[in-house]
């Protein structure tokens, strides 16, 4: 796939970012997608910045998972399970310590191999990291699960999940997609990034939406919401809740814009 993902603020800044999506690069021990990202002027239409666009959307995925785990999950919680073994792994473990009192991080892939080579890089941070074996024991000790895969069936379910627990879903971003069932989205409370983009591309949105499990009516928020406070976060220590991200270049271009302006607070040279 080709992914062209365009934002603009009037007058200050326009982004577009290029993404491709190569399934078969996890047989080539590459990564599945790459990017590059520009950001031009608002007022001249100047180009401004080139960035990495692989390592911006790792970055500002894993910002904006945490960035609702801060309102969805329990204050307190101290575990975290990272579903998914590829160069987004770290990212979520960094991001979600930075905003949740983080002291075990559990690693789980299909290959033991690439989740204990996580762990690794993961050591020398301020919490333990440590691969998983067995998926449903790792979700049933995890106080925040978050997944970060290609999946096409889903690997969490819903009957797995306790009272209390966040799922955070970052993985599928098409309708044959899916890291959840329909039980998880029964079972929890569901926050998405934008509305418009998880009902028009989140795998187990679509799929639970066409065999009449789920309704967008059900969506009970998304990240304005939450960061504004116009919709109350997490209601109760008991509660599930549940965040769906397909990424937005509205997040992009944010991204970008505060890469530009920590590039003008370096020393010159």
């Amino acid at each position: 796939m080709l992914m062209v993902m365009p934002a603009w603020r009037g007058g200050a800044a326009i982004g577009v970012k290029l993404v491709t999506y190569f399934p078969g690069n996890a047989g080539r021990g590459l990564s599945l997608t790459h990017a590059s990202y520009v950001l031009f002027d608002g007022t001249t239409g100047q180009p401004r910045l080139i960035l990495d666009g692989t390592e911006l959307t790792r970055r500002r995925t894993a910002a904006l998972a945490a960035l609702a785990a801060r309102h969805l999950a329990r204050p307190r919680a101290s575990r975290l399970l990272v579903v998914g073994t590829g160069s987004l792994a770290p990212h979520c473990a960094r991001a979600h310590a930075a905003v949740l009192p983080i002291r075990n991080v559990r690693i789980w892939g299909r290959d033991p191999a690439k989740a204990a080579a996580v762990a690794r890089e993961l050591a020398g941070e301020p919490f333990t990291a440590e691969a998983a074996s067995d998926l449903r024991a790792a979700v049933a000790c995890a106080e925040v699960i978050v997944c970060a895969t290609a999946a096409r069936a889903p690997l969490v379910e819903g009957d797995w999940l306790s009272p209390g627990q966040h799922l955070g879903l970052l993985g599928s971003f098409q309708a044959g997609m899916c890291e959840t069932d329909d039980a998880a989205l029964s079972r929890g409370r569901v926050f998405v990034d934008t509305r418009e983009a998880a009902l028009a591309e989140a795998g187990e949105l679509l799929g639970a939406i066409a065999r009449g499990r789920f309704q967008a009516g059900d969506i009970a928020g998304d990240l304005r919401d939450l960061a504004r406070g116009t919709v109350a976060g997490r209601g109760g220590a008991e509660e599930i809740t549940l965040f769906k991200s397909v990424g937005t270049g509205i997040a992009d271009l944010a991204a970008a814009e505060y890469a530009l302006e920590r590039l003008g607070q370096l020393p010159s040279g």
